[in-house]
C-alpha cells in the first residue's frame, strides 16, 4: 500500500439506544420514535503511519451523563493491535466531550485541531450553559496544556495532516469542527464527525439540534459531498447504520471495528 493511500476504520466504543428521534432532528415529525445513537473513534491506517480520529469518552464521563460505553477507545484499539501509548498523531474533530476525553491515553500524540475550536471553548460563548452544556471542562483545560506542551497542531481551515489525509472546516455544529477526508484504494472517504451525525442529516437536510449556526450546518452537508465526490463515501459520525452498511474488520470484529475503505454493502 502506498504511503498516501489508506484503510479507514470505524471503532464503536458505546452506543445509547434509549433516545427518541426528538433529540436527532430538528422539528422530527416522528418525535417520540426510537433514534439510537453509536460513539465511535476512527483510525486512518497504512504501512507507513497510524492516525486515530477523536479520543472519545470514558466510563466516569458517560456516569456523569447518563451513558454506558462497552470499552474504553484505548480498549478499542488494542482489540486491532494498536497500543493508544504509541500513537504520534490524533485529530480531534471539536471538543465536545464524546470526541475530546481520555486524552491522556494518548501521551505520545500531537493533537490536530482547528484554532477556531480552541477559541470557541476558552471563549465567551462558553458562559452560556446552554452552549457549554456539550464540553467538559477537564477536557479543555487537558487540551490547554497539550498546548503548553508543544502538542498541538493548529489548522486554520483547511490542513494536511499526511499526504492524503486532510482535515476541513464545517462549523456549524460547534464553531472549529473539522471532517477528515481521507485517500483510499477505492476513492476518498470523508469521515463527517459531527458535520453530519446520521445519513438523514446530510442526505435529507435534516439538521442536529445541537448548533450554533444551522446556515452553517446545511451548508456543511453540501461540503461533506462535495469533498467526497460522491454522497455514498460520506461516513457520518453517530449512526448505527454505519455498521450495516460496511463490512467488519474480520469475524471476530462484527460490531466493534468496521471497515470504511471498501464498497458500501447497501446497494
Amino acid at each position: 500500500m502506498s504511503s498516501d493511500v489508506y484503510e479507514v476504520l470505524a471503532l464503536k466504543y458505546g452506543e445509547l439506544n434509549e433516545r427518541t428521534r426528538r433529540e436527532n432532528f430538528i422539528a422530527a415529525d416522528d418525535h417520540d420514535a426510537p433514534g439510537p445513537i453509536a460513539y465511535y473513534v476512527w483510525v486512518i491506517r497504512n504501512g507507513r503511519r497510524t492516525i486515530v480520529v477523536d479520543t472519545g469518552f470514558d466510563a466516569a464521563e458517560g456516569a456523569r451523563r447518563g451513558r454506558k460505553i462497552t470499552r474504553t477507545p484505548a480498549a478499542a484499539l488494542e482489540h486491532m493491535g494498536i497500543a493508544a501509548s504509541e500513537v504520534e498523531d490524533v485529530i480531534i474533530t471539536h471538543l465536545h466531550y464524546d470526541h475530546a476525553g481520555t486524552l491522556a491515553a494518548f501521551p505520545k500524540a500531537r493533537f490536530h485541531l482547528q484554532a477556531a475550536e480552541m477559541a470557541f471553548a476558552t471563549g465567551p460563548c462558553m458562559c452560556h450553559p446552554h452552549i457549554r452544556h456539550t464540553f467538559t471542562v477537564d477536557h479543555v483545560c487537558e487540551m490547554v496544556r497539550n498546548v503548553y506542551a508543544g502538542r498541538v497542531v493548529f489548522h486554520e481551515g483547511d490542513g494536511e495532516v499526511a499526504p492524503g489525509v486532510t482535515v476541513h472546516k464545517l462549523g456549524g455544529h460547534s464553531r472549529g469542527l473539522q471532517c477528515v477526508r481521507v485517500a483510499t484504494a477505492t476513492g476518498p472517504v470523508v469521515l463527517a464527525s459531527d458535520a453530519s451525525h446520521f445519513y438523514e442529516n446530510f442526505e435529507q437536510g435534516k439538521v442536529f439540534p445541537i448548533t450554533v449556526d444551522i446556515a452553517d450546518v446545511l451548508d456543511g452537508y453540501r461540503r461533506l459531498v462535495t469533498l467526497a465526490t460522491s454522497p455514498r463515501r460520506v461516513v457520518p459520525g453517530h449512526d448505527p447504520l454505519v455498521f450495516a452498511r460496511y463490512p467488519a474488520l474480520n469475524a471476530a470484529a462484527t460490531g466493534i471495528i468496521h471497515r470504511l475503505d471498501v464498497l458500501r454493502t447497501d446497494g
